[in-house]
């Protein structure tokens, strides 16, 4: 039997016993989902995707009662019963009747959609109690979930590392479609550094019965906001995929209010979840796994551009949304873990400033201009210009050096609560920089300075351009360039490692990919 003449049947409201006004078919890469007036449908598609396997009757059957078993742990009201679809002799489909069973249906009470968490959450509803509500539901669940054993030995590190080998096997087809290239190599180098890094981490965490029998698939639309919160559509279909570190489900609902643009709604999740269970160690591992699991959203979504059941532009759409996903992964894999200085160095018009404002987002750091750091002691708006000569006025050496100094401070003030800091500024003399470096070894912070360079043709050609943009706060120009480039200390007291040089006459989008590759892999 083809899919479409099950679809055809079941998008008949006659087809159902209860006589619904009008039946909506909705899709995933993975199911047919038939919405028919109060009660929901659900029919498996026989794909094979390496992970899941609905190629047969009984394999359909199975994983139709396992869904029904393991989704009433959180929504036992809402999941009925897995009722058969039959056939009769002339070619007829019935529900729960015929000759003989072609295929079974979880049979589901329809939730309120204006109480769905997406929903509630895109009109304004939801405040930090709901999501403390949320935070409390999840970690009862996993507190009680079955842990030891089988679950124990698949939520181990060596399937943590299998599931993302398929990943990327699985989406090298993609490579150019929904994914870049070298997003997709950024990305799998970071999987497999983290993996080899924090080995120790993992197999504590087993140790610790940290690893559950979880949901899965936790995300916006499958919370239902009630009197009690209902979690409805976890993973049925492949045990690694459920049997995971609690920081692991955490991550996953944390993701997904990112990518849908509540990072505030998440930041409250995670720090309500982490009062409720202290458990300290998910903060470690929650990048890694917002990374894994946008990385498998991105996965999943691809897989509708390969679906012959699936419309053009629906596929149009799936590759856009399914970009997005991945590049929510790469900047979590870009997110730095530990404090971290970074001194943005190099002569004016070099590019400096735009390369440190492409890496902070990335890098999760905060800027500190010493152009900005400078005229804010002098109470000089930013905007406003003074063209000094070279050391003079503004720019002399006393102010040079209170300006560096305020810069240090601030920088203290960032890494020792834990944060990033990226400090633009020339940094031509080797005391300035070697401050800093002083800091970060006190500290333990990781360091780096990266060199912007280019030729002078092309700084001469953006410092005109510079001195027509009324909001640009550099009062960097050619003649002071000259100057500048005579005094200027050659970088020499720094490892290779520590050191990283760009041309930034190259396109912006390469500069960043390699400074952000140089950091966070190859430093």
């Amino acid at each position: 039997m083809t899919h479409s003449k099950l679809v055809h049947a079941m998008s008949r409201p006659d087809f159902y016993t209860h006589n619904p006004d009008s039946v909506q078919l909705l899709q995933t890469h993975i199911s047919f989902i038939f919405i028919a007036g109060d009660l929901v449908y659900k029919v498996k598609k026989a794909v094979d995707f390496g992970f899941l396997d609905f190629t047969t009757l009984e394999k359909r059957k199975f994983y139709c009662d396992e869904e029904l078993r393991l989704n009433r742990r959180l929504a036992s009201e809402i999941y009925l019963e897995v009722v058969p679809i039959g056939e009769d002799e002339s070619g007829n489909l019935f529900l729960d009747a015929g000759d003989t069973i072609i295929d079974y249906a979880v049979k589901m009470k329809r939730l309120p959609e204006e109480k769905m968490l997406n929903r509630l959450i895109s009109e304004g509803k939801v405040d930090d109690s709901v999501m403390d509500r949320i935070a409390k539901r999840v970690y009862v669940f996993h507190r009680d979930a079955a842990t030891g054993g089988e679950i124990d030995r698949i939520g181990g590190i060596d399937t943590i590392r299998h599931n993302h080998d398929e990943n990327f096997e699985q989406t090298m087809q993609y490579i150019g479609t929904s994914i870049a290239r070298d997003r997709y190599r950024f990305i799998q180098s970071y999987a497999e550094n983290f993996l080899r890094k924090n080995r120790s981490l993992f197999e504590e965490r087993v140790a610790g019965h940290r690893i559950r029998d979880c949901h899965g698939d936790l995300h916006l639309q499958h919370i239902c906001i009630g009197d009690e919160i209902l979690v409805f559509d976890c993973i049925e279909f492949n045990e690694r995929f459920r049997y995971l570190d609690v920081a692991a489900e955490v991550a996953f609902l944390s993701m997904d209010l990112d990518f849908n643009g509540y990072r505030g709604h998440a930041s409250t999740f995670v720090n309500s979840y982490l009062r409720y269970s202290s458990d300290s160690k998910i903060k470690k591992l929650l990048n890694f796994y917002k990374c894994y699991f946008a990385y498998v959203r991105g996965k999943v979504t691809s897989f509708k551009i390969d679906d012959e059941a699936i419309e053009e532009r629906e596929k149009k759409e799936a590759i856009e949304t399914a970009s997005r996903y991945f590049e929510l992964a790469y900047s979590y894999a870009s997110s730095l873990e530990k404090p971290t200085i970074i001194l943005m160095t190099g002569l004016m018009g070099t590019g400096k400033s735009v390369l440190a404002e492409r890496l902070a987002p990335l890098l999760g750091a905060e800027i500190l201009r010493t152009d900005v750091i400078r005229k804010n002691l002098l109470d000089i708006p930013s905007a406003e210009h003074h063209f000094e000569e070279f050391g003079e006025g503004i720019y002399s050496k006393e102010m040079t050096e209170k300006t560096y100094g305020e810069a240090l401070k601030t920088a203290e003030a960032i890494i020792e609560k834990g944060g990033a800091v990226i400090v633009d500024a020339s940094f031509k003399k080797r005391a300035e920089r070697n401050n800093f470096s002083s800091l970060a070894d006190t500290t333990g912070a990781d360091f780096f300075i990266i060199e912007c360079t280019c030729s002078e043709e092309t700084i001469k050609s953006r410092l005109k351009r510079r001195l027509l943009n009324k909001e640009e706060v550099s009062d960097g120009r050619w003649e002071i360039f000259q100057a500048q480039k005579k005094d200027f200390d050659m970088i020499g007291e720094a490892s290779p490692g520590v050191h990283i040089i760009i041309d930034t006459s190259k396109a912006p989008e390469r500069c960043t990919s390699e400074a952000v590759s140089r950091i966070r892999i190859s430093g």
